[in-house]
């Protein structure tokens, strides 16, 4: 006689599943080995001739050629892959804010890679400890920024909001950190006055996928796909300083929308 329950799992269906979630721990840690490793061989053999070419000639390209290299031969090691929507609304004339959410540690090298081939970017200023990272950021005019200084935060700004005047595109995370949730954190200003300073338009992006690439607190990187949907470009043109919380709401709900869509 059965003693089977209508409606309950076949039976072997949990050990089956506990041991595809295994497996699939087992290849993420292999990958994440063979991602991890390449970067630091690739940082420890490139990083000094590159930061060298850059310091002797003024050629920051070389750093961003070198970057794209190694952050698209790591994503793919990891069984990362990218879809992009979009594209067509980027602006071909003129420099942009691009504001993304943030799920997890694989977004900013998916829209390193995606976004543009020369893309600057606003970041917290403990990343340039980084050995070598951190004195490459610099040489290739990223903007590092002391969130605890609210005088220094302000000078980054301004700096970033002059780099854009003369034609440097610029990445921002408005919500400062990873959100566990498909929910949007809370939008810090800065990003938005820097935009508004430099007149410059504002490119919301919507990236969906990172979280089940790598979770927060977690170093392994699962094979995911990663969506990256690029909407139509917001003026700040005319705009002031007054107007940055309205110009924050505005590009929050484009970005939700984008995650919608996603």
């Amino acid at each position: 006689m059965s003693s089977h329950v209508e409606g309950a799992p076949p039976a072997g269906a949990a050990e089956a599943v506990q041991t595809e979630s295994a497996g699939a721990t087992a290849i993420a840690a292999v990958r994440s080995v063979l991602a991890y490793g390449f970067l630091i061989t690739y940082v420890a053999v490139t990083g000094p001739l590159g930061l060298l070419l850059a310091w002797l000639f003024r050629w920051k390209g070389i750093l961003y050629d070198l970057g794209h290299i190694g952050a698209g031969t790591a994503l793919k090691l990891a069984g990362i892959r990218v879809e992009v929507i979009g594209r067509e609304h980027v602006p071909r004339d003129r420099a942009v804010v691009f504001c993304a959410n943030h799920q997890s540690n694989v977004d900013p090298p998916v829209l390193f890679r995606v976004l543009h081939r020369r893309l600057h970017i606003l970041y917290k200023a403990e990343l340039s400890r980084l050995p070598l990272l951190g004195r490459a950021f610099i040489l290739g005019g990223f903007v590092p920024v002391e969130r605890q200084n609210r005088e220094a935060a302000m000078a980054a700004i301004d700096r970033a909001a002059e780099s854009i005047r003369a034609g440097n595109s610029f990445l921002i995370f408005p919500e400062g950190t990873r959100s566990r949730t498909r929910q949007l954190l809370p939008f810090k200003k800065g990003g938005f006055i820097m935009a508004i300073k430099a007149q410059a338009p504002i490119v919301p992006v919507a990236i969906d996928g990172g979280r089940a690439a790598m979770r927060k607190g977690s170093r392994l990187v699962y094979p995911a796909v990663v969506r990256v949907r690029i909407g139509a470009p917001i003026e700040t043109r005319g705009r002031t300083l007054d107007e940055r919380d309205q110009l924050i709401a505005e590009v929050r709900r484009e970005i939700e929308r984008l995650l919608d869509a996603a």
